[in-house]
């Protein structure tokens, strides 16, 4: 089976899984043959937020408790490499690459120490930005991850995909969409995203403007019931739309 069918596949069975829980655990069934056993997914609280209130900010969590308290307990969010990197590259990458490309302090030596006893020595991170403009970070973690660059693509894709599906549920459990009509635009507008392209550029291919092409591309995420622009092109792909 190739990756594009292997992707199709997971993205699939995510759709099916009736809740956040439930898209968790599959997730983590086709991440774990790679070495990623532990999923995290939350906004990061400002500083000087309590450590009471930190845990407010966690949506979804498949983190050993253990070492989930004691990153809690240990203000571990403004010392963690990952996140420091995260809110500097809007893109995905892995734990590993964040310790060699950005100064680590004491505290986030602790934080990488720490992480290790659980377990936790790689991983895969990136942000998810919603559509109204909220940045949720997701970060995967495992003793021994290993993963090539067309995996690590479509792991990237998949996992995605379904932090999305999972907010999807968490937010609006009773919307089940089963027909969708996009438009030729829209689909044409999707069909550039999936490949990377900003709303500018697609503008510039399409010939019209960017705010047009930003706005057939806020009524297909809408449509798909995405809650951003990769779950979206996810969607459309998983449908056969592109």
């Amino acid at each position: 089976m190739s990756h594009f069918d292997r992707t199709l596949a997971y993205m699939s069975s995510l759709q099916q899984a009736e809740t956040a829980a439930a898209v968790c655990e599959r997730l983590l069934d086709v991440t774990s043959q790679f070495g990623l056993t532990a999923l995290m997914a939350g906004t990061v609280p400002q500083a000087g937020t309590p450590i009471g209130k930190q845990k407010d900010h966690v949506l979804l969590c498949d983190w050993p408790v253990e070492w989930l308290e004691r990153y809690v307990s240990r203000n571990y969010v403004d010392h963690d490499p990952v996140v420091s990197r995260m809110k500097q590259l809007q893109a995905p990458f892995q734990w590993r690459d964040a310790a060699g490309e950005i100064r680590i302090d004491r505290g986030g030596q602790a934080v990488m120490g720490d992480a290790g006893e659980f377990k936790l020595k790689d991983g895969l991170a990136f942000p998810l930005v919603t559509l109204d403009g909220q940045v949720v970070m997701v970060s995967m973690g495992g003793e021994q991850v290993d993963l090539s660059g067309l995996e690590f693509g479509m792991i990237s894709l998949v996992a995605t995909y379904a932090v999305g599906r999972a907010m999807q549920l968490l937010i609006a459990p009773e919307r089940t969409i089963e027909h969708v009509d996009l438009t030729p635009r829209e689909r044409e507008c999707l069909k550039w995203a999936a490949v990377g392209k900003s709303e500018w550029e697609i503008s510039q291919i399409l010939g019209i403007s960017e705010h047009t092409s930003e706005k057939h591309l806020l009524n297909a995420k809408f449509k798909l019931g995405a809650v951003n622009r990769v779950q979206a092109v996810a969607e459309a792909i998983r449908r056969g739309y592109i």
